[in-house]
């Protein structure tokens, strides 16, 4: 039952949420960071909070209960588990009683609590978050993409809304049948993810002759194609960083044997090794959001990215980084060739990229989030505000 508290421009009801998650900690990537975020906002704010995800990992996490259902691994990623529960879902959100059900990234479990939800009478809200269709593409099984599609409209239409990270992903789920959407877009640690964490012993490391240092931090999987770093390879003047772990980090490491490859970070060191960079270059290009474009530019650095997904809400070209046309990394070559010729340039974008995502904090997201939940819960699908 939805109850009330009193305060005066905060969220007013305190909700029970079931999230029901395709990926959560200790798994590490943007959905599992979503859902945690999202999980200790609602504790924060005195809602309850249940989740539920996929096997292996604890049964609570910082006070908040989590229900482990059987996994498996995927043959083409086998860093991500892919939840498949026993039965009896239906049972333990019913015991819990929720408000609302916060399908996260929904595909095999979302579509399980999507339909113990609706069985239930519970409204739901999905959080559109992977481009399964591109991956699909990048691993060769492009034509599996129609098939994926029509499986995510049947899975939507569960929901009373989808939350979408970004205007690409609106149109792209519109111009293939999928209505109700609001946007969500992801909020960023301003105090881990800031210039102050920029260290000078990290960079004399890095470039001990004053190169610019051009970094890419994120997961080494074949969707990223962090192989397109090739290009700045005999660029005169820069040092090329890899941060991160994957599937790919072998085969990188032989095509890239001039950079830097630091490993999977976290905490302290993962701030400063971001924040410590000149430039940031992602490279992928089925991104819905990009969390690390966002970090990197609460860490003061510049961005350039692929003129595609979740980059254009992000990147303003030539204010606090540079888009380039997606599939012509010679492009980017030149880009990163015109900041070292130009250090005043970049000076002026490092000004002005943590300005670009002030406000983005993730108490203000999720304040956003239970908006979006109470308002699922108190009127009709039809009434929310579609995204741009």
């Amino acid at each position: 039952m939805l109850t009330v508290f009193g305060t005066s421009a905060r969220i007013v009801a305190r909700v029970r949420v079931a999230l029901v998650a395709e990926s959560f900690h200790p798994t590490i990537n943007g959905v599992s960071n979503s859902v945690q975020q999202a999980a200790l906002h609602l504790r924060r704010t005195g809602h309850q909070a249940l989740v539920i995800a996929p096997e292996p990992g604890p049964d609570s996490y910082h006070g908040i209960p989590v229900i482990r259902v059987r996994s498996f691994r995927l043959p083409l990623d086998r860093g991500v588990p892919v939840g498949i529960p026993r039965g009896g879902l239906r049972e333990v959100l019913q015991t819990f009683g929720p408000d609302v059900v916060h399908l996260a990234s929904p595909t095999v479990l979302g579509w399980y609590g999507g339909q113990a939800a609706r069985q239930l009478g519970v409204p739901s809200v999905a959080v559109f978050q992977t481009d399964l269709a591109g991956f699909a593409r990048r691993h060769h099984l492009g034509p599996a993409a129609p098939a994926l599609w029509a499986w995510q409209r049947r899975l939507h239409a569960l929901s009373a809304v989808t939350l979408v990270p970004s205007t690409w992903a609106a149109w792209q789920l519109r111009a293939r049948g999928i209505q109700r959407l609001a946007l969500w877009r992801r909020g960023v640690d301003q105090q881990a993810f800031s210039p102050r964490h920029r260290s000078s012993v990290l960079r004399r490391d890095l470039a001990p002759r004053g190169e610019l240092i051009v970094g890419y931090v994120g997961r080494l999987a074949r969707e990223k194609q962090v192989h397109q770093l090739k290009v700045l390879a005999d660029l005169p003047g820069i040092r090329v960083v890899v941060v991160g772990d994957g599937p790919r980090r072998g085969r990188l490491e032989r095509a890239l044997p001039e950079a830097a490859f630091l490993g999977f970070q976290r905490g302290h060191a993962l701030s400063e090794a971001v924040a410590s960079l000149d430039v940031f270059v992602h490279t992928g290009v089925d991104e819905t959001f990009c969390q690390s474009i966002q970090e990197a530019l609460a860490s003061g650095v510049p961005v350039l990215a692929p003129a595609r997904g979740g980059p254009l809400d992000l990147v303003h070209h030539d204010d606090n980084g540079w888009l380039w046309p997606a599939g012509e990394p010679g492009v980017l070559r030149e880009q990163v060739r015109a900041l070292v010729d130009d250090p005043s340039r970049l000076a002026a974008m490092r000004l002005r990229a943590r300005a670009s995502v002030l406000g983005r904090s993730w108490e203000h997201i999720g304040d956003e989030l239970i908006g979006h939940y109470a308002r699922v819960i108190h009127g009709p699908s039809d009434i929310l505000q579609p995204a741009a």
